[in-house]
């Protein structure tokens, strides 16, 4: 059966047409009798017409039965209905014909077999016929449209997976950049440090080398997580994730001795966000961190967190030499807006109140209750 679904659709119709004119010339060899060619002609123009029945069904249908009619006029022909083309063109008509040439088919018919028809059994006959093939029409056409409507799930399905796929990859890769460039600032900023460092003392330099080990440490362990994760494909365990709690780690690290001073500050009654919107906020205060440490020249930077709105903002402000960017739009920044979106929050970046230094500021919302 695969050979006749890959036929070309004309030569499908035009071999469908082929059967339809044999069964109707079946008659015509029985016995010695010499038929009339209008006998042939009439058995042909109810069956060729079917080649044409995927481009016009109504117009063939009609064609199919006209011919059907006018073999009343032709005495001399062997006495059988002439329908095989017609039934051929009902299931088109009903499988892909919109509704009102449907409806005019089954009025046509129904006005055929019951008037025309010369008596009740071959009446009851055609309408048993014809009634069988509008349903298979319609039957096909209803499998068609299931068919297709699954296709077009599985379609939906594969590009929300491949779209879900893109995002993880996204945020591997923010997560990535936003660990690395945290722990190679902090070595940068510690390793500069260190000549000052010295002359103050074997112990400062000490906790300068711890700093930049720590944060090498950190760095790696959270790496190895993602990569961990990555190596064991599908169906593994999300990322572990930082959380709000992680915080003040993140804030003791940046402010060892030899760097940057940081202070955290939590405002009103501390409530709760979504998971992700806690990730947003860790990742948007570590490259906010970051950025002050590889660009400010900064003293003091306070971090807070003020629930105070029944939603999180999040402000990380410096005391430094400002933006670099005219335009405030660095990779940083960008990936510090889309955190925030990607959670239903805002994020702004700019010059400090005072035009002195810079602030970071981030909206999250509250978790639905």
């Amino acid at each position: 059966m695969r050979w006749i679904r890959g036929l070309p659709p004309t030569a499908a119709d035009a071999g469908l047409a082929v059967i339809a004119l044999a069964a109707q010339l079946a008659p015509f060899l029985s016995g010695d009798r010499h038929w009339p060619m209008p006998a042939y002609a009439v058995a042909a123009a109810v069956s060729l017409p079917v080649i044409w029945r995927r481009r016009a069904p109504f117009v063939v249908l009609l064609a199919s039965e006209l011919a059907a009619a006018a073999y009343a006029l032709v005495p001399d022909g062997p006495r059988q209905p002439l329908w095989y083309g017609a039934l051929i063109a009902m299931f088109t008509v009903a499988a892909q014909s919109p509704r009102w040439q449907r409806i005019s088919a089954i009025v046509i018919i129904g006005w055929g077999a019951f008037i025309l028809t010369g008596s009740i059994e071959t009446a009851t006959r055609g309408a048993l016929l014809w009634t069988t093939a509008y349903l298979a029409g319609r039957a096909w056409a209803n499998r068609k449209e299931e068919v297709r409507t699954l296709q077009e799930r599985a379609r939906h399905l594969e590009r929300e997976r491949e779209l879900e796929a893109e995002r993880e990859r996204s945020r591997i890769a923010r997560d990535m950049h936003d660990i690395l460039a945290h722990a190679v600032s902090i070595t940068i900023a510690q390793a500069e440090a260190g000549p000052v460092l010295m002359k103050q003392g074997a112990a400062r330099t000490e906790e300068a080398f711890d700093a930049i080990a720590e944060a090498g440490r950190d760095a790696m362990a959270q790496l190895r997580r993602i990569l961990g994760v990555l190596d064991a494909g599908e169906g593994t365990a999300r990322v572990p994730q930082p959380t709000l709690a992680d915080l003040a780690g993140l804030v003791d690290q940046v402010s060892r001795p030899g760097s940057t001073s940081v202070t955290l500050n939590v405002l009103g009654q501390p409530g709760s966000i979504t998971p992700d919107a806690e990730v947003a906020a860790y990742r948007i205060v570590q490259e906010a961190l970051t950025n002050v440490l590889k660009h400010a020249r900064a003293k003091a930077v306070t971090v807070t967190l003020d629930w105070s709105g029944g939603e999180l903002v999040v402000t990380v402000t410096d005391d430094g030499r400002g933006p670099q960017r005219t335009d405030g739009q660095g990779h940083g920044i960008i990936g510090m807006h889309e955190r925030a979106a990607s959670c239903g929050g805002s994020a702004t970046a700019g010059p400090a109140p005072g035009g002195q230094g810079f602030r970071v500021r981030a909206t999250l919302p509250g978790a639905a209750r």
